[in-house]
């Protein structure tokens, strides 16, 4: 297990640990957040593109935050998919979780309208910091054992 996969183990099971302590944080733990950061682990790390993906996550949570709050029902999941599938396509983020989390305000009824949107920025930011740090213990220590180390090669299926 290298230093990223343990780092966002713990992050997660931290913010479960805190979501079950205080009702009112119940949010900030969602499934996809699991998905966001397998997805973030196995890219090579740039800040850039991972906020780039965050960002698009927080505004489809919006997205359908809003589209909630005016009408739920089939057609207004229909509209939130169309319209967050074509903001996925048209900044090129190749990140499905994006979609699932503009799915979160549909089956999950805060008290709070806003409490989807500010739980996933407060859970993806945390998981960017979470990976900055590890990523800075990776590159500064460079005597850590070969098996902590993320490997960020791609390697080819076809035989060379």
């Amino acid at each position: 297990m290298n230093i990223k996969t343990a780092a966002i183990c713990l992050y997660i099971v931290g913010v479960y640990g805190v979501a079950t302590k205080f009702p009112t944080l119940h949010s900030l733990f969602f499934p996809t957040l699991g998905a966001f950061s397998l997805l973030f682990i196995n890219r090579p790390f740039s800040i850039m593109q991972l906020s780039k993906v965050a960002l698009g996550a927080i505004i489809a949570s919006l997205i359908g935050t809003v589209i909630v709050y005016v009408h739920a029902g089939v057609i207004p999941l229909l509209i939130n998919m169309v319209i967050v599938i074509w903001l996925i396509n048209r900044f090129k983020l190749n990140a499905p979780p994006i979609l699932a989390v503009s799915f979160v305000p549909f089956f999950v009824q805060p008290s709070f309208i806003w409490a989807i949107p500010i739980s996933v920025f407060g859970s993806l930011i945390g998981l960017l910091l979470t990976l900055l740090l590890a990523h800075q213990v990776e590159t500064k220590w460079t005597v850590l054992p070969a098996f902590l180390k993320t490997n960020t090669e791609s390697k080819s299926d076809t035989a060379a």
